[in-house]
């Protein structure tokens, strides 16, 4: 019999090997999974801003203005725990991420989750499946969004690469709104006196106004750049009431991608963003030091009757001087001007629109659904609604402007749609009888009817698992034609056709483009104009659509699809975290 006893340097080599055995199988399930799990601590607290001569507190993420970048790869999960330290209660959505069965995370407030209350934390989880390039995340509650955004830089998976010549360097260039005043105080006092809300003091490039406006020549975005290298501009607009033109002096731009999907590339000197929209551009420095600084300048497209902040952010483009290249001279280089289109341009934003189309390779197919099963015909536009009870209103006969799809002005519920809907308790929260088109015919964008009353509730459209949906939404002139930049989650749309005046069924849809039709997350619904749209319905849960001028959304156009579960074990959604907040 032989008796074994075991050394402390045996036990060590053995504990060694099983680690080892641990590590290598953990690490081929990782290679299987190819993704990576990336932490984020978001602190949402206040804090004190300087702009425009004037300090004021303001919502932040981590005491940042604008917030922290977000960096992943495709394929990638992500737990962001956000943890609220501010009065106000708050939600934040991760803008255009397709939320695939991981409606939990999408951050409307009422529609997927109640919001944060005070002093509460939410740990939002998903993972980024097929999307590659940029998008943001934002507050999707109240007017917050005014200081609580960021961008999102989703890089293609490990040892792939961009369908365009490789940047020499990346930058994000993240358009905002400021305001002097409190804008909680500012809509919610718009919202108790039936008027419109205060416009804006100034647009910001990166958090910053720049020279075009009071003590600003020291908050200005500069943009160094060294002669003949390739930058990839990664465009946000996170404006809350404003499409935006923007335009670098003297450099020609070209489109690679939007709304985190690879585009057909195309050159611009202009391009246009609407709020929720986001744009990668290349920009080619010129091949020798010129003795110049170039503007780079935002301004609005505008097209209502309303009045709107009708002032320029610019940022500055610098090129990096030679050793040789004197100091004196770079003080004194002249700022280029950056040329813009008039502020109500409508043909241009057409026209550019237009430009968009899907790569549709093998790599990065349009997967345009073929055949439709149904068929929607929305008009969003504004309207008027009698004012609520003890309260007094600016408007005729004492009724407040509103705004609705299909004539319907969404009412927000006091719980989570998606909770009612999972645990199928909708009675009392929503109905499921949102009208497929308008109650009435009348000329959309033509003389308006006389009865301009709009009616409210809380209604949705239910769709089955898989349904491939054709949606056309025509602008009304009511209280006049608008663009309006209309926001879907959950899902990728593929932009078909669009047309100015009244949507013609027997005419326009022989026009529309199935073969390499832009695939976006946003697009602007054009003023006394329509766009037609087509999705897969392959994402089960709730999902919001609205108007991404928070004025708009905050008046009511906005309604919700709910996706039904569908039969495989992958086409339902899971059940709720532990932690979802409630309200």
């Amino acid at each position: 019999m032989v008796s074994l006893v075991l050394t402390s340097s045996d036990i060590l080599r053995a504990l060694f090997l099983a680690l080892s055995v641990v590590w290598l199988l953990s690490d081929l399930a990782f290679a299987k999974h190819a993704g990576i799990t990336r932490h984020y601590k978001f602190d949402i607290k206040m804090q004190s801003v300087t702009r425009l001569c004037q300090t004021k507190n303001i919502v932040t993420v981590n005491g940042q203005f604008p917030g922290p970048r977000i960096i992943a790869r495709e394929g990638d999960r992500l737990l962001i725990k956000v943890v609220n330290h501010v009065k106000y209660n708050v939600t934040i959505h991760w803008h255009g991420i397709r939320q695939i069965r991981s409606g939990w995370a999408d951050g409307p407030a009422y529609v997927t989750q109640c919001p944060i209350q005070t002093g509460q934390s939410y740990v939002y989880n998903f993972t980024l499946t097929g999307q590659r390039g940029t998008l943001f995340w934002h507050a999707h509650i109240s007017w917050l969004r005014a200081t609580l955004y960021g961008p999102i830089v989703i890089l293609p998976k490990k040892h792939a690469s961009y369908p365009f010549p490789h940047p020499y360097k990346e930058v994000p260039i993240v358009f905002g709104e400021w305001w002097k005043a409190d804008t909680e105080t500012i809509i919610n006092q718009a919202m108790a006196t039936g008027g419109a809300p205060n416009i804006s003091d100034a647009f910001t490039v990166n958090g910053l106004p720049g020279p075009s406006h009071n003590c600003s020549a020291k908050d200005t975005f500069k943009l160094k750049v060294k002669a003949g290298k390739t930058y990839l501009l990664r465009l946000v607009n996170a404006a809350l009431n404003d499409e935006l033109f923007f335009r670098v002096a003297n450099h020609t731009l070209t489109v690679v991608e939007a709304d985190a999907v690879y585009v057909k590339p195309f050159k611009t000197d202009i391009v246009l963003i609407t709020p929720g929209q986001t744009t990668n551009v290349l920009l080619r420095a010129k091949s020798k030091t010129p003795r110049a600084k170039f503007a780079m300048s935002a301004r609005p497209y505008a097209t209502g009757p309303a009045t709107f902040d009708n002032t320029t952010t610019i940022g500055i483009l610098e090129y990096e001087k030679s050793a040789s290249a004197s100091k004196s001279n770079h003080k004194n280089s002249p700022l280029l001007k950056a040329k813009l289109p008039q502020f109500n341009d409508s043909s241009y934003a057409m026209k550019f629109q237009r430009k968009f189309r899907s790569l549709a390779t093998a790599k990065f197919p349009a997967k345009v659904p073929k055949n439709v099963d149904r068929r929607f015909f929305f008009t969003v536009g504004l309207g008027i609604l009698p004012c609520s009870k003890n309260q007094t209103c600016q408007g005729p006969n004492n009724t407040r402007p509103a705004a609705a799809v299909n004539n319907v002005s969404f009412v927000q519920p006091n719980i989570a749609l998606l909770q009612a809907h999972f645990f199928n308790k909708s009675k009392g929260v929503y109905t499921t009888n949102f009208p497929t088109n308008p109650p009435f015919k009348f000329n959309y964008t033509g003389t308006p009817p006389k009865n301009i009353m709009l009616s409210s509730g809380t209604k949705v459209v239910a769709l089955a698992f898989n349904t491939s949906v054709e949606l056309v939404m025509q602008d009304t002139s009511i209280l006049g034609a608008e663009s309006h930049p209309l926001h879907l989650h959950g899902f990728n749309f593929f932009v078909l056709g669009q047309g100015v005046g009244n949507f013609d069924p027997k005419k326009d849809p022989a026009k529309f483009n199935l073969v390499d039709p832009a695939e976006r997350n946003t697009i602007g619904v054009p003023a006394g104009g329509w766009v037609a749209i087509r999705f897969l319905a392959d994402n089960p849960g709730v999902w919001f659509m609205h108007c991404h001028l928070e004025v708009h959304t905050s008046w009511g156009l906005k309604m919700a699809w709910v996706v039904n579960d569908g039969k495989g074990r992958k086409q339902k959604l899971p059940p709720p975290p532990a932690d979802l907040p409630k309200c």
